[in-house]
């Protein structure tokens, strides 16, 4: 009886914002569900077909992997290297701790208008224009620029401050289990602190934490919303370039002729794309199985 109080209306919420639309939104993938979330006009894999030929979804696919190819390594550079100086600080290292995961509490479209607005604003009073003024360089329209596309560099940048604290914080603990028996053995041998230990000792001890960090930082990167809806749209709506799957499917349906069938079916279709590149990456990355 204890257990269903605690855990009732948990399961209750969970089933009723989370997996009924779940299963309404397959349902709504098999009709022409147009301006309406209870169609009848079953149309069987038309829409699947519909999404898998439309140039725009395949495009804003093509967006996401360029995005993982940037935010990626980049995201696991910075946190291991994070992880790896508050872990060597011997005084304050709680205080860096929180000052490095704070950035995860903001919100994702809070951060994305202070890029816009104060960091990568197009003109002069942009804080990244007026540091370029001091040296002489010409202003830069961050975000309309296509050629070259310098809307990547804020994209980018605004996402790892948000998420690279986090992924710190999972270096942290993947380095406090680390024996050091292990560097200690290593000194005795001859090796060198730094490149050496880092490469043969630290590296390998991470690579459980590094498998995780690595899917988890591909799922993120499929469900990219709030930071390219927020940074490119405006009044005049959002630009043909730089335009993830979450943001395409969002004004197909959402938009003018609010096709939920069609939206559905591509939100399928890329559950189903992240479902298979995890279970890849799982059995690429040897998740889960036993240590030598």
């Amino acid at each position: 009886m204890w257990f269903w109080a605690f855990v009732g209306p948990f399961a209750i919420g969970l089933g009723l914002f989370t997996y009924v639309p779940l299963a309404w939104s397959v349902y709504l993938s098999f009709f022409d569900a147009r301006n309406t979330v209870t169609p009848t006009d079953f149309v069987g894999l038309d829409n699947y077909t519909a999404m898998l030929g439309d140039d725009a979804f395949v495009s804003s696919l093509g967006t996401f992997l360029l995005f993982t190819a940037f935010i990626v390594p980049a995201t696991y550079v910075l946190s291991l290297g994070l992880a790896l100086m508050v872990n060597r600080l011997r005084f304050a290292q709680a205080f860096f701790r929180s000052v490095f995961f704070l950035p995860t509490a903001c919100s994702y479209v809070v951060a994305a208008l202070i890029w816009k607005l104060s960091i990568f604003n197009g003109v002069r009073f942009g804080l990244a224009n007026t540091v370029l003024g001091w040296f002489g360089a010409d202003q830069t329209a961050w975000l309309s620029t296509t050629d070259p596309p310098w809307y990547w560099l804020v994209i980018v940048t605004v996402r790892l401050w948000l998420q690279a604290g986090f992924f710190m914080i999972l270096f942290l603990a993947g380095l406090q289990r680390i024996s050091p028996r292990l560097y200690e053995a290593a000194a005795v041998d001859g090796a060198r602190p730094g490149w050496q230990t880092l490469r043969y000792i630290t590296l390998p001890q991470l690579r459980a934490t590094s498998v995780a960090v690595i899917l988890l930082l591909v799922i993120n990167a499929f469900q990219a919303f709030d930071e390219f809806y927020n940074l490119m749209s405006d009044a005049r709506g959002y630009p043909p370039y730089a335009r993830p799957p979450l943001v395409y499917l969002y004004y197909t349906a959402l938009g003018q002729e609010q096709n939920l069938g069609l939206g559905s079916a591509g939100a399928v279709i890329l559950a189903l794309i992240i479902a298979v590149a995890t279970v890849v990456q799982a059995r690429w990355f040897g998740l889960g199985r036993k240590e030598d």
